[in-house]
């Protein structure tokens, strides 16, 4: 979720990001995996973009806080791409909002997470 958010305001998520604020060297399997993530979401990003405009009723793509967005993106590429349990990516995401944006925030990425589930 950081190095999209880092990537979404303009920066490149790259190894510094990793290694500075994530804490995670090149050689670790974290690293894999969150690089197939964030490689992932890119490719995908207007389908999920499209995904989060279904099911955020009443709200436009550009007025989604940019953390929340990265959460959304995130969980719904887990959901619909690696076919990740939606109980599990739910539960990731609603933590990530937990810890890095606000009560709202929760509420808004559980409703559109539960609307993308029961949408499928």
């Amino acid at each position: 979720m950081k190095l999209l958010y880092e990537w979404e305001m303009g920066g490149d998520g790259g190894e510094d990001t990793k290694l500075g604020m994530l804490e995670i060297e090149p050689a670790e399997n974290e690293a894999d995996y969150m690089d197939a993530l964030v490689a992932g979401v890119k490719a995908h990003r207007d389908e999920l973009d499209a995904l989060v405009s279904r099911y955020a009723v009443g709200w436009r793509i550009e007025r989604i806080n940019r953390v929340d967005l990265s959460i959304l993106r995130v969980a719904i590429y887990e959901i619909t791409v690696e076919k990740l349990a939606p109980a599990v990516a739910v539960n990731e995401a609603l933590e990530l909002a937990r810890t890095y944006s606000t009560p709202e925030a929760v509420s808004f990425i559980n409703g559109v997470l539960g609307s993308l589930i029961r949408g499928q």
